[in-house]
């Protein structure tokens, strides 16, 4: 018999469905209850120009069945590396619920309407930094960052700070989504989802 540790583990069975996307909203519901911090975090992997894979972990910033959104400097390394290669890999990790979840697709930017819409949702110091961090690049000193926050401050006052030309979102879209729950002895919980043409998801159970 199961224990009740396993039980609580199997509440949200990914077997039991072939969309994927209902089984993410369910263990991202129970992060949001179970992490103290970011639930919505994930590790993002692209490769740069000689093939060399690149990570680093960002925010999971938009969801729905087109793929799973991120937001950025079109300077950084991701977003200089997405636009050359725009194909990416992503994980979540739970370390309290002992989960994860990989996503691997293509990259597309999103339009300029949902850029605008996210950025004005940010906190207006986000906005400001937005304008004033050259994401990846050199920095002499904090005190170089600082003021150049000061001097949008000041640019932006008594006004909403609009969105930089070179900061926006990209979309993986999803063409596999895999699950992986811990189990006792190693013998963990897999399966894959794969996108099919026709919009549907095909699952296959996976060993440890």
């Amino acid at each position: 018999m199961r224990t009740e540790r396993q039980e609580r583990l199997m509440s949200s069975d990914f077997h039991a469905t072939d969309d994927p996307f209902q089984a993410f909203d369910a263990w991202m519901a129970e992060a949001v209850a179970a992490e103290i911090n970011d639930p919505n975090a994930m590790a993002l992997a692209t490769v740069d120009a000689d093939g060399l894979p690149d990570v680093r972990v960002v925010l999971l910033n938009g969801l729905d069945r087109r793929g799973f959104v991120f937001y950025t400097n079109l300077g950084s390394a991701k977003g200089r590396e997405l636009t050359a290669q725009p194909k990416a890999a992503a994980v979540f990790h739970w370390k309290s619920l002992r989960r994860q979840i990989r996503i691997r697709g293509p990259v597309e930017r999103v339009t300029e309407a949902e850029a605008d819409a996210y950025f004005a949702t940010r906190p207006r110091l986000s906005r400001i930094g937005a304008w004033a961090s050259r994401q990846s690049a050199p920095l002499a000193s904090r005190q170089e960052l600082e003021d150049a926050v000061a001097a949008f401050e000041t640019r932006f006052e008594g006004e909403e700070p609009p969105r930089p030309p070179h900061w926006t979102g990209f979309r993986i879209v999803p063409m596999s989504i895999e699950f992986w729950q811990d189990m006792p002895f190693r013998l963990h919980d897999r399966a894959t989802f794969a996108a099919q043409p026709d919009g549907s998801w095909t699952r296959t159970r996976l060993y440890p």
